[in-house]
């Protein structure tokens, strides 16, 4: 089957046309039906990128889109060493450029405006796929995200100096991007160009006489010579398709007993020897192969249908085995002599059918439980494929996903993401005998399809592949976080989370860990709270586990539990958790190659935390930085005043420090006065008394904002006086231990140095007649509203008082 394929494959090319030939000299050995002659695959080696930018326009500042203004600064890039970009030529005549893309190696020698900054080091140009509306687009390469479409642009090929240009592509504005600037009637606007200049290096010729290859060629590269292939250190596995070889197809449904109805779904999948070393491919029982993990992912929820990405399906594992020799991924096949080994830069193909496959046959699928997916060691005696003694349902095995989590009457906005995952015991051998050149991080690689049905579905490819990224890559403004508890002795997942909103006053939070190839896998999961958060809508989501089968791998063949986690929200954190290893083996944990969702609701923003992971067979708990909601802070009293009201003038208040000397009022209003004191938080109860001095407390506090007033009466002149605060209580649920105040209370001192003299009585006489300020207000000591005769009276009265 995988030979038809590869023959079908070659055949297929020669009707592709997949751009414009615009600069080509005919081939002399064209023939009248283009069914014979030589195509040659070039790949792009070296050169440069340039988009042309109207920062105005970009920007929305300035100028209008419309307008005939435009000023245009040129951001260059190189073409970086994660490019796979190639052009077919038929004959001499350039048929145009197939999917692939560019890496942007961007040199920092500038910003970049807006939201390109953030992506700088992660930004590609990629040629789509057919049936796009686009033929090259700018994204973020990690994330996926769209930042411009390209439009217009024609290619210009120097066969004699294989030289490749790409011309007059105009950026538009996408509908993400325009979404991002708070823009989006901006999508589609023109905000300058794209060219590229390249080099262009043979990696493939093929000789075809009446549409049949005749002989092909791989024309021999030396490491680091031009156009030769960047391959990593060691063996290294990558998914470079999925969806190509029978697309992502239902194979089956079935309904569990007291279930609801589910379906059976399969890919085909490309892998690629991205490595200088041959990649092992043998047959069972030797278990030098990888095992091939298929997962499903739908993002939804919220205005944008990106406010989580859930995990809603999962298949067993297929064992691989018999190597093709292809160059699917355009990085240069030197094939191996026979099928157990692929390649350095080759590819393997495998159909859908064949990763639907159920029974005992060769590379059949089988039980994850049986696998480390760290060191891709797994058992072969009992071997794991064995299929006996249980009867296949349309769901056995194969993708499991619950109807409703794709019926499009359900899922409105939703999307669909596949992630494919090769683990392999070569890479480990490999990094524990060469120290740094560990490839077990990049073997996944998810692409979007489109869903139509809602209980037999049939799926479409959206988008390319995106390649060693998996599928947490396609969530939206979503940041990740590293879980490796033990580097080189175990594997990593992670932590992917997003807050959105406020909305009605809340904030959304979404957690989703992915064990990637975590062995030890993850029992529970903390996120710490504190004083003043309330949490709604707490909830939990995990995909489907398959159900028990005979030889599963399972303790007493039982199958791994679907158990739902528990939820404890307390005063100082929020945890779920399933049952541990002791209580029951075949628990829900999240293991290697599946996401479990976490989420809640809070009134309070997002801060910087540390969550708390737990494992499920080993180790200790560790701390991953996520976001999570703000705690109240600390009640703590922030300042007093003494503050009285100057009848016509407004209020006017003398500062009472909390530390050193104490502040003086020296206004005479009958021994009445009045304390504001200011706290951090809001205060909804608490008391005061005098401890020191002579006066009283007149009446309860009254309480606004994060303000306590105290009004006293009786207050002496001529003293220190020191007002004790108890028992102030938040809106947190917050006390403040017993804090005092002090204030100095002497009459008539205008100046104020704790003494009345004449200096005092010249400086009220001053500002006889004058308006109050804060500045003088002091003068009016009566508090009168007016600096008059009687204020001068009362400071001569208290003349010769003073304080220690």
């Amino acid at each position: 089957m995988k030979t038809m394929l590869r023959y079908l494959t070659f055949s297929l090319l020669l009707l592709l046309s997949c751009g414009p030939a615009t600069s080509a000299l005919p081939g002399s050995n064209d023939d009248s039906n283009g069914k014979t002659g030589t195509r040659e695959r070039l790949m792009m080696d070296s050169g440069s990128v340039v988009l042309d930018l109207d920062l105005d326009r970009l920007e929305g500042t300035g100028v209008h889109a419309d307008s005939a203004a435009s000023h245009r600064d040129a951001v260059r890039f190189q073409v970086g060493p994660d490019t796979f970009f190639t052009i077919l030529r038929f004959n001499g005549v350039l048929r145009g450029a197939e999917p692939g893309t560019i890496g942007l190696r961007w040199d920092h020698s500038r910003m970049l405006p807006g939201p390109l900054n953030a992506a700088a080091n992660d930004l590609v140009l990629e040629r789509t796929g057919s049936g796009q509306q686009f033929e090259f687009v700018v994204r973020n390469g990690q994330t996926g995200v769209v930042f411009f479409n390209v439009e217009g642009n024609l290619y210009q090929y120097d066969a004699a100096a294989r030289r490749l240009r790409i011309e007059g592509g105009r950026l538009l504005i996408s509908e993400e991007l325009a979404k991002t600037l708070g823009r989006p009637s901006d999508a589609g606007m023109v905000v300058g160009e794209m060219s590229a200049a390249s080099t262009m290096t043979p990696i493939e010729v093929t000789t075809f006489v009446n549409g049949e290859a005749r002989s092909s060629t791989l024309p021999a590269r030396k490491a680091g010579s031009p156009g030769a292939p960047q391959f990593v250190a060691g063996p290294d596995i990558v998914v470079g398709d999925i969806g190509n070889n029978g697309g992502l197809a239902q194979f089956g449904s079935a309904t569990p007993p007291g279930g609801v109805l589910q379906v059976g779904l399969a890919t085909g999948t490309t892998s690629c020897n991205n490595g200088n070393v041959d990649f092992n491919f043998l047959q069972l029982p030797n278990p030098d192969h990888s095992v091939i993990a298929q997962n499903l992912y739908r993002m939804s929820g919220g205005t944008s249908n990106d406010e989580r990405l859930e995990q809603i399906g999962q298949a067993w594992v297929k064992h691989s085995f018999g190597a093709n020799q292809d160059d699917a991924c355009s990085f240069g096949c030197t094939p191996y002599f026979n099928a157990t080994k692929l390649g350095v830069g080759c590819s393997d193909p495998y159909a859908a059918s064949q990763l639907a496959a159920q029974g005992n046959q060769v590379g059949a699928l089988g039980s994850r439980a049986w696998v480390n997916p760290f060191t891709g060691v797994f058992s072969v005696n009992p071997r794991p494929e064995n299929h006996t003694g249980h009867t296949h349902t349309g769901t056995s095995h194969r993708v499991l996903v619950n109807a409703s989590d794709l019926n499009t009457t359900l899922n409105t906005g939703a999307t669909y993401y596949l992630e494919v995952q090769y683990d392999s015991p070569q890479e480990y051998a490999w990094c524990q005998t060469h120290p740094g050149e560990c490839n077990m991080y990049n073997n996944a690689s998810y692409r979007r399809f489109n869903v139509t049905g809602t209980t037999s579905f049939t799926f479409a490819a959206a988008a390319p592949t995106v390649r060693m990224t998996p599928a947490t890559g396609a969530w939206t403004g979503a940041t990740s976080s590293t879980i490796e508890p033990v580097p080189g002795v175990d594997g990593r997942a992670f932590v992917v989370y997003k807050v959105s909103g406020p909305v009605g006053g809340l904030w959304h939070y979404e957690y989703a860990i992915h064990n990637q190839n975590l062995d030890r896998s993850i029992q529970s999961f903390s996120v710490p709270l504190g004083c003043g958060i309330t949490l709604s809508n707490v909830g939990f989501h995990a995909p489907p586990n398959h159900p028990g089968f005979p030889n599963d791998g399972t303790v007493g063949d039982a199958g791994f539990s679907n158990a739902v986690w528990t939820s404890t929200p307390t005063a100082n954190d929020v945890t779920w958790n399933s049952e541990t290893f002791a209580q029951n083996p075949n628990a829900n944990a999240i293991r290697f190659g599946t996401m479990y969702n976490f989420r809640f609701d809070s009134d309070r923003p997002p801060q910087t935390v540390n969550a708390t992971i737990g494992f499920f067979k080993t180790g200790t708990p560790i701390s991953v930085a996520i976001q999570g909601p703000s705690p109240c802070a600390p009640l703590q009293l922030a300042s007093a005043v003494s503050r009285k009201t100057h009848v016509g003038a407004g209020d006017f208040d003398i500062a009472l420090p909390l530390t050193g000397e104490p502040g003086l009022e020296s206004r005479s209003t009958g021994g009445d006065h009045t304390i504001v004191v200011t706290f951090s938080n809001p205060p909804n109860s608490g008391s005061a008394s005098i401890t020191d001095g002579t006066g009283s407390v007149a009446g309860s506090p009254a309480f606004n904002g994060n303000t306590m007033t105290v009004n006293l009466s009786g207050v002496s002149d001529v003293q220190k006086l020191t007002l004790k605060l108890s028992s102030v209580t938040d809106s947190f649920g917050q006390v403040l231990p017993d804090t005092s105040v002090s204030m100095n209370v002497l009459a008539g001192d205008v100046n104020p140095n704790k003494m009345v003299n004449a200096s005092d009585i010249g400086m009220t006489k001053s500002q006889s007649g004058a308006g109050l300020t804060t500045a003088n207000f002091r003068a009016d000591v009566n508090a009168s509203g007016d600096i008059n005769g009687s204020d001068v009276g009362i400071v001569k009265a208290a003349t010769g008082h003073n304080v220690p």
